[in-house]
């Protein structure tokens, strides 16, 4: 009994270079496997050093399959203001695709859908709507993985702003999203140390928000244009007892983004080591002291005779190329922090970390729990210097390759939490980065958590959270109204799905969503809404209705109230 509790202690790995690292890594990696398994002999995370994390793990296959459904559809669509508004119709045309591929080497899942919305009243924002999400990873050899993701969705552009039912009828106060990345990750051993390396590089892009959806009297804030951004990582391990009593860790990293509105550019280097003390068969105490240098810089925006900021033809600023670079943040120096691991058994992980960091105190931690192979839950507390761009690409990377997608094209496909299918990862939720888009840096803190059940036809996912932004831009920059504002978010999302048969099924969602902005003559906004689709196919030919009610407010100056309808066709080839 005490060999075997060694072994199983054995198995705790050793802390990586940022806190909720180690949770990636234990994850699929019994503490019974040893010194020579574990996270070495598998894929391990590749590490945001800011404080978020990207999953970059596939959810293994079951068996083995690809299939590939083309599609194309008809709809029409029925929007009622409930609180004596006008009603409205349009017609959707609608092209798209599903995709998956499950092996013993490659695990992905395509579901992309474009939509033209005809408006027969002018009322109802006619347009063209992408919405998309792909994620993939696959096995080079057995030490190398390619990972990516793409994400097309449509968010809030202003937090300040409600978003009535997102990407139905009114456009105002919304941007359209898309975003992408790839890198290779590596995971090897030299002897007792294992070795890990990762790249990615992302781009990210946000289309002209629609003009309205603000208080009257609100200042403008600067729109988001695109940006690019590259991490790069490597990683020296050892286990508690392969070289010393406790585990070490070393860690370097270097993180930049480039966005397009007034030149903005983040860059981070990062250095830190870590040791990992066992206490029990269970649990282990760790510690870690880094340095690091973080700095945001941008250019000002060009000025009439008036000294006002001028802006192109989408409104957004024009940059002054002549002008100097000024600093939005920096932070330069040594941080550190201590915590506690808990893995009781295989399927239970825990940990949490407080340090100093930022100038403050600093909390993170990760829970994961498989209480079956149908019941997964995760939750993470997260602290770090963000970008959108940046912190977009890591929630896209914490998605799983096997994802829920549904057919209610009122149901904010994949702007919100998305779950998982199957495997050991419940899903995740992209809230954070979404509640509004940001060109500034800020610091991002907060908490999010997401379970997923399976049993027998039906799916339950629940997913929830709350983030908190403070933001950062130089000082007395004409038209840069956000230095030191702070907006809150809490959210929450439930779905569950339900087959009928092979042929037939009921999809049901609900979400809640509370903004807090501080920014002056800013008002809180909520919004919540529900959704049902029931979906028949006929051989290739397949029929939806849903239905949807919403509700949103702003402050004490808005309030509205939402119905819609759809009934569609879709032909799959």
């Amino acid at each position: 009994m005490i060999a075997g509790r060694r072994i199983l202690l054995c198995g705790l790995g050793v802390v990586a270079a940022w806190p909720t690292a180690l949770a990636a890594q234990m994850q699929g990696a019994p503490f019974a496997s040893g010194a020579g398994q574990g996270a070495g002999a598998g894929y391990p995370a590749p590490t945001d050093p800011a404080g978020q994390q990207g999953s970059g793990r596939a959810d293994r296959p079951v068996q083995r399959r690809a299939q590939i459904s083309p599609y194309v559809e008809l709809g029409q669509v029925l929007v009622a203001d409930l609180t004596g508004g006008d009603t409205v119709t349009y017609t959707t045309l609608a092209a798209g695709v599903n995709a998956q591929v499950q092996t013993a080497r490659a695990q992905g899942q395509v579901s992309y859908r474009y939509e033209h919305r005809i408006d027969w009243s002018d009322r109802g924002g006619s347009g063209d709507v992408h919405s998309g999400l792909a994620r993939a990873s696959y096995a080079l050899t057995p030490e190398l993985r390619l990972d990516g993701g793409a994400l097309a969705t449509q968010t809030r552009a202003d937090n300040r702003g409600a978003a009535p039912g997102l990407s139905i009828g009114n456009v105002a106060n919304i941007s359209q999203i898309y975003s992408v990345y790839l890198g290779p990750s590596l995971a090897t051993r030299a002897g007792p140390v294992q070795i890990g390396a990762n790249y990615r590089l992302g781009y990210t892009r946000a289309d002209t928000p629609g003009i309205g959806g603000l208080a009257p009297g609100q200042p403008r804030l600067d729109y988001f244009s695109d940006s690019w951004n590259q991490l790069a990582t490597v990683s020296a391990t050892t286990r508690p007892g392969t070289i010393l009593p406790v585990g070490l860790s070393l860690n370097a990293a270097y993180d930049r983004d480039d966005a397009g509105q007034l030149s903005q550019r983040y860059e981070g280097i990062f250095a830190r080591g870590d040791v990992l003390k066992p206490i029990s068969p269970y649990v282990a105490v760790t510690a870690g002291v880094g340095y690091e240098h973080i700095q945001s810089s941008q250019r000002d925006p060009a000025v009439d005779a008036a000294g006002r900021p001028l802006v192109d033809s989408r409104g957004r600023f024009i940059t002054n190329p002549n002008g100097p670079r000024r600093i939005a943040y920096r932070t330069d120096g040594v941080y550190y922090d201590a915590g506690v691991i808990w893995r009781p058994d295989r399927r239970t992980s825990v940990e949490g970390h407080v340090g100093q960091r930022y100038g403050s105190l600093s909390v993170t931690g990760r829970a994961h729990y498989q209480a079956s192979r149908d019941v997964v839950f995760s939750a993470a507390v997260y602290d770090g210097i963000q970008t959108f761009g940046r912190q977009l690409r890591n929630g896209l990377s914490d998605l799983p390759t096997n994802f829920v997608e549904t057919r209610d094209v009122f149901a904010q496909q994949f702007n919100g939490c998305v779950f998982s299918a199957g495997g050991t990862s419940p899903g995740g939720c992209l809230n954070d980065a979404l509640q509004s888009v940001q060109t500034a840096v800020y610091r991002a803190r907060g908490l999010d958590a997401a379970m997923t059940m399976q049993r027998g036809r039906s799916t339950l996912g629940v997913g929830l959270g709350y983030t908190s932004r403070r933001l950062f831009a130089p000082d007395e920059v004409p038209g840069i109204i956000v230095q030191g504002a702070q907006d809150d978010s809490y959210y929450g999302q439930i779905f569950l799905g339900r087959a009928f048969g092979p042929h037939s099924g009921l999809n049901v969602n609900g979400f809640v969503n509370y903004y807090v902005s501080r920014l002056a003559g800013a008002e809180d906004v909520v919004s919540l809404g529900t959704t049902a689709s029931y979906y028949r196919n006929f051989g290739r030919l397949g029929t939806t209705a849903s239905v949807g009610l919403y509700h949103f407010s702003v402050g004490d100056l808005t309030n509205a109230l939402s119905a819609q309808a759809l009934v569609a066709a879709r032909y799959q080839f």
